[in-house]
C-alpha cells in the first residue's frame, strides 16, 4: 500500500529527474500514476470543436462532451465520480491550464479516499502543464483532436490563435471560431498583463488564403505594437501601416479593446466592424457601445488625416462584453431566418442567469447554430466574450 508520504516522495523524485522532462506524455502519465500509487489513469483531450473527449491512448474510446459523465466534468470544470464497470471507482477530474479547458483525466482506483483525490488532482495539474508545454510542437496531440482535414487558410490562422480561454480570478475572456476547419479571414486575440486585458476580433475581406494572410499580418502587427507599449490608437495605426505596406490591396475590419482590471475602464477602437454588446444585470444594453465606426484597417486614406477614434465606458462588476463577426448574426436559425442580434444576446443572457460558465456558454451557442436542421454559416463566425468580476472592496 502506498501512503501519502511515499506517493508524494516518488512524485518528487520523478520531477527532480531531468530525464523525465523529455518523456512523451503517455509514458509520463504511466510513471506519475505509479509514483502516486494510483491504479490507472487516462488523459482525454477536447477535440477542436469541443464535441468529443479523445483519449491519448488507443485503449480507450472517445467520449461525448454533451452525453457523458466525463463531458459533465469538462463542461462544469468540476469533479465527477462513478462506479467503474471493471470494479472500483472512477474519478473524472478536469484538466485546466489556468482558465483554459484542455480535457479531463480519468483516475481508476479501488476506493476514493481524500488522499486518492488529492493525488489525482495533483496529477491533473501536472499533466495540464505538460500538455500546454508540448502541444505547440507535438503533432500527435493535433492529430487526435481533429476529426477531418483542415484547409490551408485555417491551418495558417490557427497557428496564430491564442488559447480559447484566458483569465484570472477577476476576469475571464473566452472565444470560439467556426467553421473550425474552413475559416478564411476571421480571428480573435486576447492577452493579459498585471493591469490590463487586451482583446480583439478581426475579419478580413474575402474567404481565401489572401484573407487569412491579411488577418495573420494584422494579428502580428497588433501584438508587435502592444508588446512595445503602444497606446490603442497607435496600435491600430501600426496595423494600418503593416497592411498598407505589405498587402496594399487588402483590408480588415475589427474591434480592438483594452480593459483596466482595477477600475473597469474599457477603451476600444472600432474599425468598420459590428459594435460590441454589453450585458449588464441580465439585460442587453444595445446601444451602450454603439459608436460611429472608423474605416477598416488597411485603408488609412479614408481617415482624412485624422487619428483613429478611441471610445471609453466604465464597466460594473459582473458585466459581460461580447465581440463578434457578422457571420454569427447572419447565420441561419432553426426557423430558416437569420440568427439575429436579439436571439444571439438572449441566449447569452439566459445562460448567464443559469450560472453557466462563460466558455461553456459560447461552446453551446455556436453548436446551437451549427446543429440546427436549417443551419448554414454564410461566413466565418467568431465570438469573444469577457467578464469582469473585481474583488469586493
Amino acid at each position: 500500500m502506498t501512503t501519502a508520504e511515499t506517493g508524494e516522495g516518488r512524485l518528487e523524485e520523478f520531477l527532480a529527474d531531468p530525464a523525465n522532462s523529455a518523456l512523451d506524455l503517455a509514458p509520463a502519465v504511466a510513471r506519475c500514476t505509479r509514483a502516486l500509487g494510483l491504479q490507472h489513469s487516462v488523459v482525454y483531450l477536447a477535440d477542436i470543436q469541443q464535441r468529443r473527449l479523445v483519449p491519448l491512448t488507443d485503449v480507450a474510446s472517445p467520449l461525448s462532451v454533451d452525453d457523458s459523465l466525463a463531458g459533465w466534468a469538462y463542461r462544469t470544470q468540476s469533479l465527477r465520480v462513478e462506479e467503474s464497470e471493471s470494479g472500483g471507482m472512477t474519478a473524472w477530474i478536469p484538466l485546466l491550464d489556468g482558465a483554459e479547458r484542455l480535457g479531463v483525466l480519468s483516475v481508476l482506483c479501488p476506493a476514493l479516499t481524500p488522499a486518492v483525490l488529492r493525488r489525482g488532482r495533483a496529477l491533473a495539474t501536472l499533466l495540464a502543464m505538460m500538455i500546454t508545454s508540448k502541444r505547440a510542437y507535438k503533432d500527435s496531440f493535433v492529430r487526435r483532436t481533429r476529426t477531418e482535414p483542415m484547409r490551408l487558410p485555417a491551418e495558417m490562422l490557427r497557428a496564430f490563435l491564442p488559447p480559447r480561454t484566458i483569465g484570472t480570478g477577476h476576469v475571464v475572456s473566452t472565444a470560439v471560431l467556426e467553421p473550425a476547419y474552413e475559416i478564411g479571414g476571421d480571428a480573435f486575440d486576447h492577452s493579459l498583463t498585471e493591469t490590463t486585458l487586451h482583446a480583439a476580433v478581426l475579419d478580413a475581406m474575402g474567404h481565401d488564403l489572401a484573407s487569412g494572410l491579411t488577418t495573420a499580418v494584422s494579428l502580428a502587427a497588433c501584438r508587435n505594437a502592444r508588446r512595445t507599449g503602444a497606446d490603442l490608437p497607435e496600435l491600430v495605426e501600426c496595423v494600418d501601416d503593416a497592411l498598407a505596406h505589405w498587402l496594399p490591396d487588402q483590408f480588415c475590419t475589427g474591434v480592438l479593446a483594452e480593459l483596466d482590471l482595477a477600475s473597469g475602464t474599457l477603451r476600444w477602437c472600432n474599425c468598420g466592424h459590428p459594435p460590441p454588446l454589453l450585458i449588464r444585470d441580465q439585460r442587453l444594453h444595445v446601444d451602450a457601445m454603439r459608436r460611429e465606426p472608423d474605416p477598416p484597417m488597411g485603408l488609412p486614406s479614408l481617415l482624412a488625416e485624422r487619428r483613429r477614434q478611441t471610445h471609453e465606458i466604465t464597466l460594473k462588476p459582473g458585466d459581460r462584453v461580447l465581440m463578434y463577426t457578422d457571420g454569427v448574426t447572419e447565420a441561419r436559425a432553426s426557423d430558416g431566418g437569420e440568427f439575429g442580434l436579439e436571439q444571439f444576446a438572449d441566449y447569452i443572457i439566459r445562460a448567464t442567469a443559469a450560472g453557466e460558465l462563460a466558455p461553456e456558454t459560447l461552446r453551446r451557442l455556436i453548436h446551437s447554430i451549427l446543429d440546427s436542421p436549417t443551419s448554414r454559416l454564410r461566413d466565418d463566425a467568431t465570438l469573444l466574450m469577457f467578464e469582469w468580476t473585481p474583488p469586493s472592496r
